[in-house]
């Protein structure tokens, strides 16, 4: 299954990454007002929209600003490079227990997007000034504990390790997440194995 490469499929068809594309049980489809009310916001502040990653994504100054996504509970907005932004609302919520920064607004109805219209608008009007000024969040990537059986299965394949260590540091770390989140032994010792051919070939655990 492919992603979608243009935003009006997204919208039509969904995001191409589940089975439940071009479905009526596609969440793009469920929450289909809602997300047309941060598309309008995101184009109303004069944001490019493109498709990457299979969703709608808005660009100004040659920086990627945030993103649109559609889940089972909820719909988002995304914003990139969130640690810049001052989020003076207190409204911005992190994605998952890995992320570092708060960075996503979540909804669960198009009238609850309406209602934030005002704060979406100055958040956009924030990151685009910091795209247009060339600044970026500094980079704090967190010290990674290793699953030992990320360490021995590296020890023994040369090749591997050698892979390993040429990826970059947020596909190094993808690696390190989904084998921590295996709470017994065997399992991330079979998810090492079914590792090897996705870090040869320079992907991260998620990539397809």
């Amino acid at each position: 299954m492919a992603m979608i490469k243009r935003v009006d499929e997204f919208f039509a068809r969904g995001c191409g990454r589940c089975e439940r594309f071009d479905t009526s049980d596609c969440s793009a489809r469920q929450w289909e007002s809602g997300l047309a009310v941060l598309r309008q916001l995101c184009l109303d502040a004069g944001l490019e929209e493109t498709a990457k990653w299979g969703h709608p994504t808005y660009v100004h100054a040659g920086r990627n600003i945030a993103i649109l996504g559609a889940f089972r509970a909820d719909f988002r907005l995304n914003f990139m490079d969130a640690a810049l932004l001052k989020d003076p609302k207190a409204v911005l919520r992190k994605q998952g227990e890995n992320s570092q920064h708060a960075s996503m607004l979540s909804f669960a109805s198009a009238d609850e997007a309406r209602a934030m219209a005002a704060t979406i608008r100055a958040y956009l009007a924030e990151a685009m000034g910091y795209a247009e000024a060339g600044l970026k969040p500094p980079k704090s990537e967190p010290e990674m504990q290793w699953p030992v059986e990320l360490t021995d299965a590296l020890d023994a394949d040369p090749d591997m390790a050698q892979a390993f260590h040429r990826l970059t540091p947020g596909r190094q770390r993808s690696y390190v997440i989904n084998l921590s989140t295996a709470k017994k032994p065997e399992t991330r010792l079979a998810r090492m194995g079914k590792f090897r051919d996705r870090i040869l070939a320079g992907k991260g655990a998620n990539e397809l």
